[in-house]
């Protein structure tokens, strides 16, 4: 049921807390390009040499791309949906380095980068935080790492899981509610994930939280450092970077460490990515996992190669919490596609797709699916 604005009406006598969670937001090479703004093309890939490539790949299996683009461009129909649904939060995975350094990491293969000039484009969606756990944050070194977390937090985003040292690396980023209530976002990368164990931050090294989801310790580390922050009233978020890509197999360890620290009675959700395509998820004693986000902005629209997993279509994941208690009402997806490198409600049968084949299974993990007429998919406890 929907009120007269659009929004969801679940019970009226409760006050609901909605966060957005979006994926793989990749913004730099051919999304860069097309920006009022772009960096130097130049890449260090080993088939592709320039970034315009990306996007002439892109023209020419979905037709002309306006050039230069407004800085809102590419997030197309997901603003009205933003807009429509309005979360109280807006927190996605930045998978792409904001700086002008010209010195990539040496000896990795893929980098990417957005010119800080380009920051606009992060901000007409309205983030409020960007979490760096993966394994593009620190493409271009120190430096890079640096810029990037200085340009977000003149923007007034807060970032997570990257930082100076070891401490701010694990620091969460705090929201404050109304009722001395917060939302704090903890968040983590893995090796699995392809971050390389170099960019491991230390006590006297800037880098990433970085995490092994295989060691029966990496539970009492992640843990141990959201013990150490968390209070009584703090809904807690916890956003990981982990697994390889292209595939919808959720291994055991992921499962295993995901549920642990439910157990602990400190985490509301697991915000998973990684792959570039949408996984399952599962609903474990009330808490929502999404193993798997998929990607949400990216400039692979002309790659070829693993169409069977859709990596064209994301999803818009908004997340309904009892603003009282924090207990878990609903998660609402609204299934998006990049055309033309722009962000377009995806269609009818896409929805249907993701409903049957990501989504087709998660009975067997407390959830249960609907897929509703507006297209969108309604996803809540079994």
């Amino acid at each position: 049921m929907n009120d007269e604005s659009g929004k969801p009406v679940l019970d009226p006598e409760v006050e609901v807390l909605t966060l957005f969670l979006g994926g793989d937001l990749m913004t730099g090479r051919g999304i860069d390009q097309i920006l009022p703004h772009p960096s130097h093309p130049g890449l260090h890939e080993p088939a592709v040499k320039d970034a315009r490539e990306y996007v002439e790949l892109v023209e020419r299996r979905s037709g002309p791309i306006p050039r230069p683009t407004t800085f809102d461009y590419v997030w197309g129909d997901a603003l009205m949906q933003l807009d429509r649904l309005s979360p109280d939060l807006r927190i996605v995975n930045l998978e792409t380095a904001v700086t002008t350094n010209p010195h990539p990491w040496k000896g990795k293969l893929v980098h990417y980068r957005m010119h800080p000039r380009n920051m606009p484009c992060l901000r007409a969606a309205k983030l409020h935080c960007c979490v760096l756990a993966n394994n593009h944050a620190m493409d271009w070194g120190y430096a890079g790492l640096e810029e990037t977390l200085r340009t977000l937090a003149e923007s007034g985003i807060q970032t997570a899981v990257a930082g100076r040292d070891l401490a701010e690396a694990q620091r969460p980023a705090t929201f404050n509610l109304p009722g001395g209530r917060r939302v704090l976002v903890f968040a983590a990368g893995s090796v699995s994930s392809g971050i390389p164990p170099a960019w491991a931050a230390t006590e006297h090294r800037p880098g990433i939280h970085l995490f092994d989801e295989s060691s029966p310790m990496s539970a009492l580390q992640l843990k141990g450092v959201m013990s150490s922050f968390v209070r009584s009233r703090d809904l807690v978020i916890l956003s990981l970077h982990w697994g390889p890509n292209w595939s919808y197999d959720i291994p055991a360890e992921q499962q295993d460490l995901a549920r642990e620290l439910i157990e602990s009675g400190e985490v509301h959700i697991v915000h998973g990515h990684s792959s570039h395509h949408i996984k399952g998820l599962e609903i474990y004693k009330g808490i929502p996992i999404l193993y798997g986000c998929g990607d949400f902005i990216t400039d692979y629209e002309g790659i070829g190669g693993h169409e069977r997993y859709r990596g064209d279509l994301g999803s818009m994941y908004f997340a309904r919490f009892r603003t009282e208690d924090g207990r878990f009402q609903e998660l609402e997806v609204q299934p998006i596609q990049m055309r033309r490198l722009q962000l377009r409600r995806a269609s009818a049968r896409d929805a249907l797709w993701l409903r049957e084949v990501p989504f087709g299974k998660i009975e067997r993990f407390g959830a249960r699916a609907q897929l509703t007429g507006d297209g969108s998919i309604r996803i809540r406890p079994a």
